[in-house]
């Protein structure tokens, strides 16, 4: 029977919550606002916002498939990352396992808050199995961080071993879907009743085109979205950024024709590279990048900077070295590129 509480920090669940003025007058109708200090003069700006963006969340719910008291909004998927560590790992004590290579912000946020990260290497194929997940782990591991589709590889991590990690695991498993939109793979947010230890990570940043808004989600029980809401700040994400997040979720026909268009370019870029003198090797992809092993990633990339075109040099990450992680643009960028390694001479 998983327990939530010993894997809480102590202070944290005797935590008593900053009581913001908009969560006490909740579900009353007001017609002055005296309570909040704030500049009483209209500008639409000018009142603090729903600290719990409710809005947004009733609308996320149907498309994400998961109830609006299982949802965690913040600023960026980052605050998110930096909660579960505020919340689980004691400083100094505790570590976490992590797949190796991974999004960097885990081992980021891990050191700010003096957490011992664990890295567990890939195999050829960029997999994991949930036994050697479990081999590092101790009795102070709270937490295992997962990314599927993985970032910077591209691919699906096996559903199965994911599933097999969380009920063995009697501790926190992240599970970061920033990518889900772009693969096939059935999202594990889809399955949460089931796994109490399970927290799943998304984004409006990538499929939705929000990038700009930072606005990140956090899909786990009702018990920990609660933990989440009492340690994180009273105004977390601000109205703007709620007002475009409901803007971009109301427009789902243009967010659907645009997953189309990324999806068709991936399949139209990926193809295309396989026939440039520079590639080598073209990893599978379920997201809106692929990895890609060249002859020189370092001096193609300076030469693509030269061309005015960014693309993203990872030599120095474990298991990617001469490849570089190529994201999906809009048909004239994916052209600009193609052309410019075309001409491309070493």
């Amino acid at each position: 029977m998983f327990e939530l509480q010993p894997l809480v920090r102590k202070n944290i669940w005797k935590l008593e919550p900053y009581s913001c003025a908009r969560d006490e007058f909740k579900g009353v109708s007001a017609s002055a606002y005296l309570d909040a200090n704030e500049n009483p003069f209209n500008n639409n700006i000018n009142r603090y916002p729903d600290p719990l963006q409710e809005k947004v969340k009733e609308m996320l719910s149907p498309i994400k498939g998961v109830p609006v008291s299982n949802i965690f909004l913040g600023n960026g998927s980052d605050e998110a990352i930096d909660l579960v560590y505020r919340i689980f790992c004691q400083p100094g004590v505790d570590n976490v396992v992590a797949i190796e290579p991974t999004y960097g912000m885990y081992k980021v946020c891990a050191d700010i808050n003096d957490v011992f990260y664990r890295k567990v290497v890939l195999d050829d194929d960029f997999q994991i199995t949930a036994e050697k997940l479990l081999e590092a782990c101790d009795k102070r591991t709270k937490v295992i961080w997962l990314c599927s589709p993985n970032n910077p590889t591209g691919n699906d991590i096996n559903r199965e071993e994911m599933v097999k990690l969380l009920v063995k695991f009697q501790g926190i498993v992240v599970v970061d879907e920033a990518y889900s939109e772009f693969s096939n793979q059935k999202p594990l947010r889809l399955d949460l009743s089931q796994y109490p230890n399970l927290i799943v990570l998304n984004t409006m940043s990538k499929a939705w085109a929000g990038a700009a808004i930072r606005l990140g989600m956090a899909f786990a029980s009702t018990d920990i979205i609660g933990l989440f809401n009492k340690v994180k700040y009273p105004y977390n994400v601000n109205k703007l950024s709620q007002e475009k997040a409901l803007e971009l979720l109301r427009n789902q026909s243009g967010y659907r024709q645009h997953l189309v268009m990324v999806l068709e370019e991936r399949e139209k870029l990926m193809s295309a590279f396989n026939s440039l003198p520079i590639c080598e090797k073209i990893y599978p992809t379920a997201a809106n990048f692929f990895l890609v092993r060249v002859t020189d990633a370092n001096a193609i990339y300076r030469y693509l900077v030269e061309q005015g075109i960014i693309v993203r040099n990872r030599s120095r990450v474990t298991l990617c070295e001469n490849c570089l992680r190529i994201t999906i643009g809009t048909k004239a960028e994916n052209s600009a590129l193609l052309s410019a390694l075309i001409k491309y001479k070493p």
